[in-house]
């Protein structure tokens, strides 16, 4: 997504540097020519010296103000252009581009809700223009997503995606927002108006599969991931995706080949190297899982599978301290992971800690006994149980807890 939000940043600061480069003083001096010259050349030191000079001779003129401040937003120093902007706009808030380029310096320093503010105005300003009106809307959209809220971002991305039939890049940024929102039909839908566009796209097949995923039709989504990998065989995520959907489906042999093909173009995806490590727990090869596992491990500390796992082959090489570590540690991540606390109860129970043993073991039956009786209350209601995961495949997936030993 870094990517997309870069795009329409870049689009907003496009806008607003050339409204602002053209303004008017009515005090033209050649002081202000000597600074505006400097500056269309991008002699940012100098500029900034020949904008000082002349705001000392003019300090109720807003016009160096924002010139000063699009001198720091250039050079990315957006803490310290918001403050000369609102100086700017305090002297005289009609100031063209103005409130434009202070949106965009908070959106990029860090404050997307402020930034939404700024640009919510300028977009139920009278008279606004239909191209205004467009872009303000891709970076209202871009602000909610950059805040987490998907909903309102796929809304207002939905209206500047209508008025723009052929932007292929702003409809994927319009299908994640789609996806992060749970909007999956609205993903689809985006899907189709992106084939109309690019019929290759790989990375709009993704995102279709993932929102078949999420409306639990595997099928349709291992299809739409096959689709991705024939258009780009080196889409970043697209065999791993592939290979977690068969893996959900206990083809441990296509999964490896697709978390391997993953791995030829990332050596270091630790999702891959996850989920290939538990297929090797799963057959019995902890010699080979091991390394696997450390390695996922040392990629990213929170996967309680790979702790899980680990705990799996530490065991099993008679390591019990260090299994009890990883085991606890799985358990601390995903407290509802009834296979740590099962293997926990055994390790204890070798050790002759029957208490400990027995605590574990309560838990493991509490544990059933509450996946039991909520199965119990979906039948009684008259809905199937959800399959063990429905987030996105990419660029991480979610864990699949094991089933406990009987």
């Amino acid at each position: 997504m870094n990517r997309v939000i870069r795009w329409g940043i870049g689009l907003g600061l496009a806008m607003g540097a050339a409204v602002c480069l053209g303004q008017t003083s009515p005090v033209p001096q050649s002081q202000r020519q000597t600074a505006l010259a400097l500056e269309q050349k991008e002699k940012n030191v100098e500029a900034e010296a020949a904008w000082r000079i002349f705001l000392k001779a003019h300090p109720s003129n807003p016009e160096p103000y924002a010139h000063l401040g699009l001198l720091e937003a250039r050079q990315e120093h957006y803490k310290e252009a918001v403050p000369l902007y609102r100086k700017a706009l305090a002297l005289n808030p009609a100031f063209p581009g103005l409130r434009l380029n202070l949106g965009l310096a908070l959106f990029k320093g860090g404050h997307p809700k402020q930034a939404i503010g700024e640009f919510t105005q300028l977009l139920n300003a009278p008279k606004v223009s239909p191209d205004d009106a467009y872009r303000l809307r891709v970076l209202i959209g871009m602000a909610h997503y950059g805040q987490g809220e998907y909903s309102d971002a796929a809304s207002f991305l939905k209206e500047a995606a209508a008025a723009d039939p052929r932007n292929l890049e702003l409809r994927l940024v319009l299908a994640h927002s789609c996806l992060a929102a749970k909007q999956n039909q609205c993903v689809l839908n985006t899907y189709k108006e992106i084939l109309t566009i690019d019929p290759e796209s790989a990375e709009a097949d993704m995102l279709a599969g993932e929102a078949m995923d999420a409306m639990k039709d595997t099928d349709g989504a291992i299809e739409q991931f096959r689709l991705a990998i024939q258009a780009n065989p080196r889409q970043p995520h697209a065999h791993f995706g592939l290979g977690y959907l068969l893996w959900t489906q206990n083809a441990y042999d296509e999964a490896s080949k697709e978390f391997q093909a993953e791995l030829a173009l990332d050596p270091e995806h630790t999702q891959s190297l996850l989920y290939l490590g538990d297929i090797a727990v799963r057959a019995g090869r902890f010699t080979d899982a091991r390394p696997l596992l450390e390695r996922a491990e040392k990629g990213d500390t929170s996967l309680s599978l790979a702790h899980l796992d680990l705990g799996i082959v530490l065991t099993d090489a008679g390591q019990l301290d260090e299994a009890v570590r990883e085991l606890k540690e799985a358990s601390r991540l995903d407290p509802n992971e009834v296979d740590a606390h099962w293997r926990l109860a055994r390790i204890y129970r070798t050790r002759g800690d029957i208490q400990a043993a027995n605590e574990e073991l309560a838990r493991t039956e509490q544990l059933k006994k509450a996946e039991h009786e909520d199965l119990f209350r979906k039948m009684a209601n008259g809905r199937p149980p959800a399959p063990a995961t429905d987030t996105p495949l990419t660029p991480a997936a979610p864990q699949q807890p094991r089933q406990s030993q009987p």
